[in-house]
């Protein structure tokens, strides 16, 4: 199913408490006009719902951009409107022009007067506060090979019935199909079950939430009122022991009343830090697979899939020429979004420029990518080499303490972090203990600020580098 595109005019737009011209209005005049046009001009109004607004973007780009550099100031904005607002949710959806109506009266019609089952099924998932599973991610839509071939037919075998295999572990690098996976499996389950897919990170909030308001019997009830439970990256599910110990009863509770569960994260279950014995103990209980780095010959196709992909829906595009593609299939190893993303990055180079870039602009495109393919720099390496340097403990680094000789080697991290990675500002400070973006971008701009003026930090800071650098390229070796 291709995505649906909602390009709304928000004008005259008005939900409980505020007009959403107004908010546009607000964005443009504290974040200014160049950022208006360039970015927050393209956000759309949906749905409000009690406590969250629910607005579209067109990419994921354009959602990670907004959400790691605007999306409190536009909260702000948003609350002094409606007070009961405290967080923004996007959906990435796009529009051609022989969707638009359609969509508009998708929108305008009550749920009941649906007679397509489908059309109602997306909807309600689109609007669920939890539902994460997306209708696009499907097992037809899977590109198989050596490397991922066994998670792909656990997955399948998973998907015929819940309790076969219970609970089915799927863990991997970051980009390896796993969500993918997920979502297939929830599509299939759902047909004949009640199907909850959630984040770690939400089912965390969600938690935390119903303590302050007092309402853990809702929450429990919810949760384990369910036939199958997806959760996905259960490896953010760390510290905080009363949320722990609540999702261990709540993973009791289902299994023994035969629900499914199904879990992904970045490593196995016996290499989750800060995840109590017991419940690693469980995990590892059931079916555990892993993702592998996609080869050379999964890479190949799956860039001729997304090329003709593109091709297909840009009927103007020019063409991605095969040297390219045969580039990018050798040179982008990392992951499987990694190398989508490339993909997308010459396909918009190409259309700006009118043009089909060679080999040298295909380098300067992907600058980032490629560095990333020859250094292997992980937060983990840089973490543990600053502490080493700095001769402090990681969980002293990583712990809430704000002493000064823990305080700067932090920031050292966290700034070192943030320019050998691409790490986006909230996955830096998951790593260093959840912190906000807010902490990290302040850490950031302290560690510059003292470069300016301290040539120690400045030697400490290349030091380091070169440390990281080196050790990245040992380990790949």
């Amino acid at each position: 199913m291709s995505n649906i595109n909602i390009n709304k005019s928000s004008k005259n737009l008005k939900s409980s408490g505020f007009n959403w011209s107004l908010i546009q209005d607000e964005m443009r005049k504290n974040l200014g006009s160049d950022i208006y046009e360039s970015w927050l001009k393209k956000i759309k109004f949906i749905e409000e719902f009690n406590n969250y607004i629910l607005l579209s973007v067109p990419t994921r780009f354009i959602r990670d951009w907004i959400t790691s550099r605007y999306l409190d100031q536009i909260l702000q904005i948003i609350r002094n409107y409606n007070k009961n607002l405290i967080r923004i949710e996007f959906k990435i959806i796009e529009l051609n022009n022989s969707q638009k109506d359609h969509v508009e009266n998708l929108k305008l019609t009550k749920l009941n007067n649906f007679d397509d089952k489908e059309n109602i099924s997306f909807i309600k998932d689109t609007y669920l506060q939890y539902n994460r599973i997306d209708p696009n991610k499907r097992f037809e839509n899977f590109i198989t090979g050596i490397s991922n071939k066994l998670a792909f037919e656990a997955s399948l075998k998973v998907s015929e019935k819940i309790s076969n295999y219970n609970p089915f572990y799927l863990y991997g690098g970051v980009g390896m199909g796993k969500t993918h996976l997920l979502n297939a499996i929830g599509i299939e389950l759902k047909k004949n079950n009640k199907v909850m897919f959630i984040s770690a990170e939400r089912f965390m909030y969600q938690f935390v939430k119903s303590i302050k308001a007092n309402d853990m019997v809702k929450f429990k009830e919810y949760f384990r009122n369910t036939d199958v439970l997806i959760i996905d990256d259960i490896q953010f599910m760390n510290g905080k022991e009363a949320m722990q110990e609540e999702f261990f009863h709540t993973f009791n509770a289902l299994i023994d009343k035969g629900s499914q569960i199904i879990i992904s994260a970045d490593r196995a279950p016996n290499k989750l830090s800060r995840i109590q014995e017991r419940i690693k103990s469980r995990f590892s209980g059931g079916l555990v697979v892993d993702i592998q780095k996609p080869d050379y010959e999964l890479r190949k196709k799956i860039v001729k899939n997304k090329t003709e992909e593109l091709n297909n829906l840009y009927s103007d595009q020019i063409k991605i020429s095969q040297e390219i593609q045969d580039f990018l299939s050798k040179e982008i190893t990392n992951s499987i979004r990694e190398l989508v993303g490339a993909i997308n990055r010459i396909v918009s180079f190409s259309r700006i420029y009118n043009k089909i870039p060679n080999i040298a602009e295909t380098k300067i495109v992907l600058k980032d990518l490629l560095n990333l393919g020859e250094n292997k720099v992980t937060i983990d390496l840089i973490q543990t080499l600053v502490c080493k340097f700095f001769k402090i403990s990681k969980n002293e680094m990583l712990s809430s303490r704000r002493s000064r000789y823990l305080v700067r080697p932090r920031q050292t991290a966290i700034y070192l972090t943030k320019i050998l990675t691409s790490k986006s500002l909230p996955e830096i400070g998951r790593e260093f203990s959840n912190r906000d973006h807010t902490t990290i971008i302040h850490s950031v701009k302290t560690i510059e600020k003292l470069k300016e003026k301290n040539p120690e930090m400045i030697d400490n800071i290349n030091k380091l580098k070169n440390q990281i650098l080196y050790n990245s390229k040992e380990n790949e070796v």
